[in-house]
Protein backbone atom coordinates (compact mmCIF):
# COMPACT_ATOMS: atom_id res chain seq x y z
CA UNK A 1 0.00 0.00 0.00
CA UNK A 2 1.20 2.90 -1.02
CA UNK A 3 -0.13 6.59 0.26
CA UNK A 4 0.25 10.03 -1.89
CA UNK A 5 0.11 13.78 -1.14
CA UNK A 6 0.64 16.30 -3.83
CA UNK A 7 1.20 19.63 -2.40
CA UNK A 8 2.84 22.41 -4.39
CA UNK A 9 0.08 24.10 -6.47
CA UNK A 10 -1.42 27.46 -6.56
CA UNK A 11 -2.22 30.34 -8.54
CA UNK A 12 0.69 31.96 -11.12
CA UNK A 13 0.30 34.17 -13.76
CA UNK A 14 1.05 33.10 -17.25
CA UNK A 15 4.83 32.77 -17.80
CA UNK A 16 5.62 31.84 -13.43
CA UNK A 17 6.59 28.79 -12.41
CA UNK A 18 5.70 26.36 -10.16
CA UNK A 19 7.10 23.18 -8.35
CA UNK A 20 4.65 20.34 -7.53
CA UNK A 21 5.97 17.67 -4.71
CA UNK A 22 4.14 14.30 -3.87
CA UNK A 23 5.02 12.92 -0.72
CA UNK A 24 5.02 8.84 -0.87
CA UNK A 25 4.25 7.05 2.47
CA UNK A 26 4.07 2.81 2.69
CA UNK A 27 7.21 0.89 1.58
CA UNK A 28 9.09 0.52 -1.43
CA UNK A 29 8.58 3.51 -3.35
CA UNK A 30 11.45 2.63 -5.06
CA UNK A 31 9.96 -0.09 -6.86
CA UNK A 32 7.56 1.86 -8.30
CA UNK A 33 7.45 3.78 -11.85
CA UNK A 34 5.73 7.37 -11.14
CA UNK A 35 3.61 9.88 -12.98
CA UNK A 36 1.55 12.96 -13.17
CA UNK A 37 -1.37 13.08 -14.40
CA UNK A 38 -3.77 16.24 -14.86
CA UNK A 39 -7.41 17.05 -15.06
CA UNK A 40 -9.30 20.20 -16.23
CA UNK A 41 -12.58 21.66 -15.34
CA UNK A 42 -15.14 19.20 -17.65
CA UNK A 43 -12.09 17.62 -19.66
CA UNK A 44 -10.87 14.12 -19.59
CA UNK A 45 -7.64 12.97 -17.25
CA UNK A 46 -4.43 13.52 -19.45
CA UNK A 47 -0.89 12.04 -18.93
CA UNK A 48 1.58 14.83 -18.23
CA UNK A 49 5.13 13.04 -17.08
CA UNK A 50 6.27 10.13 -15.96
CA UNK A 51 9.73 8.80 -14.49
CA UNK A 52 11.14 5.33 -14.15
CA UNK A 53 12.14 4.04 -10.32
CA UNK A 54 15.62 5.25 -10.38
CA UNK A 55 14.97 8.32 -12.43
CA UNK A 56 16.58 7.32 -15.43
CA UNK A 57 13.82 7.38 -17.84
CA UNK A 58 11.30 9.83 -18.06
CA UNK A 59 8.56 10.48 -20.45
CA UNK A 60 6.46 13.75 -20.92
CA UNK A 61 2.80 14.87 -22.91
CA UNK A 62 3.86 17.05 -26.04
CA UNK A 63 2.07 19.49 -24.44
CA UNK A 64 4.63 20.18 -21.43
CA UNK A 65 7.75 18.61 -22.99
CA UNK A 66 10.51 21.52 -22.61
CA UNK A 67 8.48 23.44 -20.27
CA UNK A 68 8.44 20.61 -17.30
CA UNK A 69 10.38 18.48 -15.48
CA UNK A 70 10.03 15.53 -13.39
CA UNK A 71 12.19 14.31 -11.10
CA UNK A 72 12.13 11.82 -8.09
CA UNK A 73 14.70 11.28 -4.52
CA UNK A 74 13.70 8.34 -3.44
CA UNK A 75 15.72 8.91 -0.43
CA UNK A 76 12.80 11.19 0.73
CA UNK A 77 10.25 8.91 -0.90
CA UNK A 78 8.99 12.19 -2.94
CA UNK A 79 8.47 12.73 -6.39
CA UNK A 80 8.33 16.30 -7.83
CA UNK A 81 7.39 18.48 -10.94
CA UNK A 82 9.00 21.52 -11.85
CA UNK A 83 6.50 23.08 -14.23
CA UNK A 84 8.44 26.80 -15.79
CA UNK A 85 6.32 28.75 -18.39
CA UNK A 86 2.96 27.93 -17.41
CA UNK A 87 0.56 29.00 -20.14
CA UNK A 88 -3.70 29.45 -18.82
CA UNK A 89 -3.87 25.67 -20.28
CA UNK A 90 -2.20 24.15 -17.85
CA UNK A 91 -5.19 25.05 -15.12
CA UNK A 92 -5.90 22.16 -13.88
CA UNK A 93 -5.83 19.59 -10.56
CA UNK A 94 -2.77 17.89 -10.59
CA UNK A 95 -2.41 14.33 -9.70
CA UNK A 96 0.65 11.79 -8.69
CA UNK A 97 0.27 8.72 -9.34
CA UNK A 98 2.55 5.12 -8.74
CA UNK A 99 2.80 1.88 -10.84
CA UNK A 100 4.05 -0.86 -9.58
CA UNK A 101 7.60 -2.55 -11.50
CA UNK A 102 6.24 -0.53 -14.92
CA UNK A 103 7.17 2.94 -16.35
CA UNK A 104 4.01 3.81 -18.05
CA UNK A 105 2.02 6.85 -19.51
CA UNK A 106 -1.14 4.99 -19.31
CA UNK A 107 -3.44 5.81 -16.49
CA UNK A 108 -5.28 2.82 -16.01
CA UNK A 109 -1.76 1.01 -15.28
CA UNK A 110 -1.39 3.06 -12.13
CA UNK A 111 -2.14 1.39 -8.56
CA UNK A 112 -2.31 4.42 -6.33
CA UNK A 113 -3.59 8.05 -6.83
CA UNK A 114 -2.92 10.93 -4.85
CA UNK A 115 -6.09 13.35 -3.71
CA UNK A 116 -4.51 16.19 -6.21
CA UNK A 117 -3.43 19.84 -6.06
CA UNK A 118 -5.11 22.93 -7.94
CA UNK A 119 -2.89 24.39 -9.89
CA UNK A 120 -4.33 28.19 -11.71
CA UNK A 121 -2.77 29.92 -14.29
CA UNK A 122 -3.74 33.50 -15.12
CA UNK A 123 -3.55 35.02 -18.31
Amino acid sequence: QVQLVESGGGLVQAGGSLRLSCAASGRSFSAYGMGWFRQALGKEREFVAAISWNGGTTYYADAVKGRFTISRDNAKNTLYLQMNSLKPEDTAVYYCAAAWAVTTTKDLEYNYWGQGTQVTVSS
